[in-house]
């Protein structure tokens, strides 16, 4: 199969689940076919499919991230103030790591917002929608909702992330306050605590409760090098953190900390 066919297969085959799209008629574009079919992942609910479509899916989403390119984390240059740590801004899902963090919401489940930018549904859609089952089962198994500040952890799946951690920062309504910094210091602490304890060597942390969740973009970084710093002073499990940073502003913030 050539990947515009297990594109097209896909496509079909997502479609078919719902008979409301019934009569969804199929785009000839390319680019317009992967709008499609992310779209089709992004709002598909938790449930199984078959090994067909499992294989299927995994060897487009792997030609897929290839050709965007795979970048090795242990390549990435250390900062001269202190090696263990690395600034790298570009996007999550290409990093060759042990472990990559996701922003994610207390449900646990992903974006379901068709083709949203947010880092919660390109992690969702690269992995593949064997990521949103297994967290569905981690939920339904928990019984309740992730708290705030605290983490779980799967598989990356088709991603070139060996894990992913994904945690629930805290959502800034009004005035930041000091229990809001106690929380999102809690999601890196209990990020690298389970990565530590799934023997990970290395880290990527996103901007956590940056986005959506309106966290300042200055206090946020302060507080993710402070944790970070903290954590691996104390435990030398963990070899490399990188910073992943999508924004110039949010480089130039964490340099500024860590020049």
């Amino acid at each position: 199969m050539t990947q515009d066919q297990r594109s097209l297969y896909l496509i079909k085959a997502l479609l078919a689940e719902q008979t409301r799209y019934g009569n969804f008629e199929i785009p000839h574009n390319r680019d317009e076919q992967w709008q499609l079919l992310r779209a089709l992942m992004n709002v598909r609910p938790a449930m199984k499919a078959d090994a067909e479509f499992l294989s299927i899916q995994d060897e487009y989403l792997t030609g897929l991230i290839n050709k965007r390119g795979i970048v090795d984390a242990d390549e990435l240059p250390a900062l001269s103030t202190d090696p263990r740590l690395m600034i790298w801004r570009g996007d999550i899902t290409a990093l060759k790591i042990d472990a990559i963090v996701n922003a994610a919401n207390s449900k646990m489940e992903g974006c379901f917002l068709p083709c949203h930018d947010c880092i919660d549904n390109c992690i969702h859609t690269f992995s593949g929608i064997q990521l949103r089952l297994m967290c569905h089962e981690l939920m339904v198994k928990q019984g309740f909702e992730e708290p705030t500040g605290e983490a779980k952890i799967t598989p990356g799946f088709n991603l070139p992330a060996k894990y992913i951690l994904h945690t629930v920062g805290p959502i800034i309504n009004n005035a930041l306050t000091d229990n809001d910094c106690r929380l999102l210091t809690s999601c890196y602490t209990s990020c690298l605590t389970l990565a530590a304890q799934s023997s990970c060597r290395s880290v990527a942390f996103c901007c956590i409760s940056t986005g959506v969740f309106r966290f300042p973009q200055d206090k946020a970084a302060q507080i993710a090098v402070k944790a970070v710093k903290d954590y691996l002073d104390n435990n030398s499990s963990i070899e490399r953190v990188v910073f992943n940073v999508f924004t110039q502003t949010d480089e130039d913030i964490y340099r500024g900390l860590l020049s």
